[in-house]
């Protein structure tokens, strides 16, 4: 990817970084673990096998909050590896501490940038799957442009997800949940499991995170989209 496609790429900014209080576990855990369960902050290319030292299918889970979603799916399919991407530094300590407590091998963690990783950092065809689960929804209209799930985004996921490959999305937001049908199912390269127009039903797959159970104290109702990378067009 040229130089000038990338800085275009990182234009799409979807998060605030927020500081938080660390705990004194968390900040040990990041002082601790972060060097040997975490991604290098580099721009070079991450290679997966490498990464965790063997073959298996990785996913890829971008936004993962405090991580027990994430902790439950690498517990649950030991057979798959897992990349969780946070930049919230109390969210990361709390992961680190749950992969140590259960003794884990299957997760690494980066806290960069989604989109500058997925853009630079991935090699094409190398990721099973990818998750976005309750992305922030940037509810005001002046802000939609910030949301991640854009065209835009999609088009660099198509390159590193490997054909038959999945992207499960999430949100209790409806707004952005027709934002999200709407842009898949325009893309060329991913197609409703569901059926163009169709949410899925949620999966058991899916281990119910700390914001779904905050939507349902508020009434939100939870939407799910199951999509399969069919091509490389873009």
């Amino acid at each position: 990817m040229s130089q000038a496609a990338s800085e275009r790429h990182r234009t799409l900014r979807s998060f605030v970084r927020r500081g938080g209080r660390l705990t004194a576990g968390q900040r040990h855990a990041l002082d601790e673990l972060l060097p040997d369960y975490g991604v290098a902050e580099s721009d070079a290319i991450i290679d997966c096998e490498d990464l965790f030292g063997n073959f298996k299918p990785v996913i890829l889970e971008i936004g993962f909050g405090n991580g027990d979603s994430l902790v439950q799916n690498a517990i649950e399919n030991p057979d798959n590896n897992y990349l969780g991407i946070e930049v919230h530094r109390p969210g990361v300590g709390h992961l680190l501490m749950r992969i140590a407590e259960q003794g884990l091998k299957n997760i690494r963690v980066a806290t960069e940038d989604a989109v500058g990783i997925v853009a630079d950092r991935l090699k094409p065809d190398c990721l099973a799957g990818v998750q976005i689960f309750f992305p922030d929804p940037w509810p005001k209209k002046r802000h939609h442009k910030r949301r991640l799930v854009q065209t835009q985004f999609l088009n660099l996921l198509a390159r590193v997800i490997k054909t038959e490959g999945g992207l499960h999305l999430a949100t209790d937001w409806e707004h952005y949940a027709l934002h999200m049908l709407a842009v898949c199912d325009a893309h060329p390269a991913f197609e409703n499991t569901a059926g163009i127009g169709q949410y899925s039903r949620r999966p058991a797959t899916r281990p119910q995170t700390k914001f779904e159970r905050r939507g349902e104290r508020l009434g939100h109702q939870v939407y799910d989209l199951l999509l399969t990378k069919i091509s490389n067009q873009a």
